[in-house]
Formats: C-alpha cells, structure tokens, sequence
C-alpha cells in the first residue's frame, strides 16, 4: 500500500499483517482525510480481512498487469468476498505495474507471459460493476493519483443510484484497496 501512496518501490516487498497510513488530500477543492490500512492478502487472514470492510465508502480493488493470476483473483476471490460482505460498495478496478507490460527486458525475462490488456481490464470493469478502471505504475507514478482521486470522487460526488442510499456527505471516507498480496483500506 505504501508503495502506491509513496512511490516508494520495494525491490523485495515483505507482505504485512496489518499496516496503517494516514494522509489529507485535496480533491476538487475538498480536502480529504484518508486512513489507509494495510491487511494481509493471504488465506491465513480470510477471517481477520472482512473485519475491516465494515462502513466502507469505496472498494479499489488492484490486480497485477502482468500476472494472470492476480488478474483471475478479481473474479474468482476478491468481487465474490466483496460481495458477500459489502454488497452495494462501489468498486474502483486498478491494474498495477504498468511500466512491465510493455517492458522489453522484463517480457525477455518472463518467457510466455501474456499481460493482461487495457480492453481486458475495462471487459472486467463491466463484469464486476466497478465504476472506473485505471492503469497505474507506482514505479513511474504514472496514474497513481487518478487512483486515489477516482476513489474520493465516487464517495464526494457519488453516482445517483449510491448519492439515494446516502444521507450526508462525509467529510473522510473509507476504501479498501486489494493488490496481489495485500489487501489496503483507506479510511
């Protein structure tokens, strides 16, 4: 999570248990507290992640670009937990790592690796419902803030639909991120 947020890159990223980060933004002139937590991905954690999807706003939920594996897991285990325990959140879909997909070395290293494309990505964004899809690299910090805005605007300006089912803007809001290993929740 620190590495989206920061732009710090981990050549060796240690999974965490849990891990928090707080941060104001300004979004369209409305300033925005963010409380980011960080729970482990893992299914030793299945029964301690949900606990932190209570009073969420927005679900970013990220994948890998260059992993198929991580791209299936949206469908096969995140959309299916999310549903079950915060059905109706709007999700945001975020494909990480970017700068690889179209890596001349990286492909070279990685005989056989298909990466997930735009269109793929946008394909599972209707799937699941999510209200955008963004493709972000922290390592170039290309469209890293468009994530996070994208999120906040869907808890500061929510669709219709969500804008019923509200009674008062909050001031702050709460999103949870899953990437690969990790799982992130911002409040």
């Amino acid at each position: 999570m620190v590495w989206l947020w920061s732009g710090d890159v981990l050549a060796d990223y240690i999974p965490t248990v849990f891990d928090n980060f707080s941060a104001n933004v300004v979004v369209e002139g409305t300033t925005v507290n963010l409380g980011l937590w960080d729970t482990a991905g893992q299914e030793d954690y299945n029964r301690l992640r949900p606990l932190s999807y209570r009073g969420a706003d927005v679900f970013v939920l990220a994948f890998s670009l260059v992993s198929r594996a991580s791209f299936e897991n949206v469908q096969k285990k995140w959309i299916l937990e999310l549903q079950h325990y915060a059905p109706g959140v709007p999700i945001v879909l975020v494909g990480t790592k970017r700068d690889l997909r179209e890596d001349k070395h990286f492909l070279a290293d990685h005989p056989g690796l298909l990466p997930v494309s735009t269109s793929e990505g946008e394909e599972l964004r209707k799937q699941i419902g999510a209200l955008y899809y963004i493709e972000c690299s922290s390592k170039t910090q290309q469209n890293v803030k468009a994530v996070f805005d994208a999120a906040i605007k869907v808890v500061i300006k929510p669709p219709q639909k969500q804008k019923q089912k509200k009674k008062k803007p909050k001031p702050g809001c709460k999103m949870n991120i899953f990437s690969g290993r990790s799982f992130m929740c911002l409040k």
